[in-house]
């Protein structure tokens, strides 16, 4: 355990940040599956609307710092091909 002040508010915020991030990779991870379910059901309609908010999230999370730049265009990239493959 930190002795000094500033050190014991560094673990304290550190474990919020943690938190958040969590949060939001959680929120992309949920977001992806959701997507990969209607895609899986071959509705395209459904998979469309799902493609959109998956694209939101992971972009979301690149925004907060959460995943890097490249992964987030690289996950956005595999999602589209998914997306194409539903007729």
């Amino acid at each position: 355990m930190p002795n000094i002040k500033s050190a014991i508010k560094r673990v304290s915020v550190i474990e919020t940040k943690t938190l958040q991030n969590n949060m939001v990779k959680s929120a992309y991870k949920t977001a992806v599956k959701t997507f990969e379910a209607a895609v899986a059901e071959g509705d395209k309609s459904k998979a469309e609307k799902a493609f959109k908010e998956a694209v939101k999230k992971v972009d979301q999370a690149c925004t907060k710092g959460v995943i890097k730049a490249n992964t987030a265009s690289r996950k956005k990239s595999n999602l589209a091909k998914k997306l194409n493959t539903v007729k």
